[in-house]
C-alpha cells in the first residue's frame, strides 16, 4: 500500500492590505530636561572674634590706617577695646533691660536727654551701650560731658577718642546737624552728686541750653529715664574739704567707700532700667524760638516733667532693687 504525502505550502497573510498601508512612524527622540545648577557661591566669611579684631587693630594702628573725626572720635577704638568691657557690665554686672529703642531715628540727628545719678556717671557710659548695642543700625551715642572730664589727662584723652566733646551748644549743634544722636545730661553735678536721701527727684535742668541746640538744628527731642544707678554707690555725706583740695565737685561718703578703699569703689550689682521715651518734635517752632526764653522754658519742662513721670512709672512697677 502506498501513502502518499502531500506537502502543504504555508501562505503568508499580509496583515494590511496593499496600498492601503499605515505611513510610517516618526519617532521624535526624546530630549532630555535642561536642569540649571546653581551657581556656586563663596562661603560667607566669618566674623572675625575678639583676637582677631585687636590684631587688626593693632596693624591699622602701625601702619596709621584709621581715621578719627574733627571732634577725635576713633571708632576703631571704640568698637575693639572700649565697648567690650563696658559691654560685659551691661549685661552681666547691672543687667540693663532697655526699652523704647523703636523710639531712636534709623537716621539723622537727635538729642537724648537723660537723668543723671549715681555718684559717678556710669549711667552715662551704660546708655551710650544701651543706643549702640540695642538700636537696629548700632548707632554711636556722642556725650557731652562737663569740664572735669576734659581737664583730667588720661580720661580727657579716652572721652575723645570715643566720641565725647565738651558740653557747649556750638559743638552740640554741629554734632546734631551732621545728623548725629548726641546725649546730655543736663542736672550735671547737682544730679549725679545728689544724696541718696534725694533719689529719683531730679534736680534744675540747668538753663535750658540743650532745648536751643535742638531747636536751632531742627532735631527731635528724645526723653530718656534711668533706674538703678541711684543705688550703685549710696551717697550718705561729703567730705567737702577734701573735695576743694582735689578740684572734685564733692568727694561722696558711702557705706562702702572710703572705709573699705578700692573695694569700697566697686559699684553695686543693681538691676537697671533704661527707657527711651516718645520723641518731643521741635519742627513746629520758627527760627526766632531759640532766642525766646518762655519756649525754652516750656520745652525744657516739658523734657523734664516727662523723664520724671518715667521715673515714677518704672519705679511702681520694680519689685527689687538688685533683681
Amino acid at each position: 500500500m502506498t501513502t502518499t504525502v502531500e506537502t502543504v505550502e504555508a501562505q503568508v497573510i499580509p496583515l494590511h492590505r496593499p496600498g492601503r498601508e499605515k505611513p510610517p512612524v516618526t519617532v521624535k527622540p526624546v530630549e532630555a530636561p535642561v536642569v540649571s545648577l546653581p551657581t556656586p557661591q563663596a562661603p560667607p566669611v566669618p566674623e572675625p572674634g575678639l583676637l582677631g579684631k585687636v590684631l587688626m587693630f593693632l596693624r591699622n594702628r602701625l601702619t596709621g590706617d584709621y581715621t578719627v573725626d574733627e571732634f577725635g572720635f576713633d571708632r576703631e577704638l571704640t568698637e575693639t577695646l572700649l565697648l567690650p568691657p563696658l559691654r560685659l557690665l551691661y549685661e552681666k554686672w547691672f543687667r540693663v533691660s532697655t526699652y523704647g529703642v523703636e523710639h531712636l531715628p534709623a537716621e539723622g540727628g537727635a538729642l537724648i536727654v537723660c537723668n543723671h545719678s549715681g555718684t559717678l556717671p556710669l549711667d552715662a557710659v551704660m546708655t551710650a551701650v544701651a543706643v549702640h548695642d540695642e538700636h537696629p543700625a548700632h548707632r554711636y551715642l556722642r556725650m557731652l560731658g562737663a569740664d572735669l572730664v576734659f581737664r583730667t589727662p588720661l580720661l580727657s584723652m579716652i572721652a575723645r577718642k570715643s566720641g565725647q566733646t565738651l558740653a557747649s551748644n556750638p559743638d552740640a549743634e554741629r554734632l546734631l546737624r551732621s545728623g548725629e544722636l548726641v546725649g546730655v545730661w543736663p542736672e550735671g553735678y547737682k544730679g549725679i552728686g545728689k544724696p541718696f536721701s534725694a533719689r529719683y527727684k531730679l534736680q534744675r535742668f540747668g538753663r535750658g541750653g540743650f532745648v536751643a541746640a535742638a531747636l536751632r538744628a531742627g532735631v527731635p527731642i528724645i526723653p530718656c529715664s534711668i533706674v538703678g544707678a541711684e543705688e550703685i554707690y549710696p551717697k550718705i555725706g561729703d567730705i567737702k574739704p577734701l573735695a576743694r583740695s582735689l578740684g572734685l565737685p564733692y568727694f561722696p561718703v558711702t557705706p562702702f567707700f572710703p572705709l573699705l578703699g578700692a573695694l569700697g569703689a566697686i559699684p553695686l550689682p543693681t538691676k537697671w532700667y533704661i527707657e527711651f521715651g516718645e520723641p518731643i518734635d521741635t519742627a513746629a517752632h520758627t527760627g526766632e524760638d531759640p532766642d525766646d526764653p518762655m519756649v525754652m522754658f516750656n520745652l525744657t519742662d516739658q523734657v523734664r516733667e516727662s523723664i520724671q513721670q518715667s521715673l515714677y512709672h518704672r519705679l511702681a512697677q520694680r519689685k527689687r532693687v538688685f533683681s
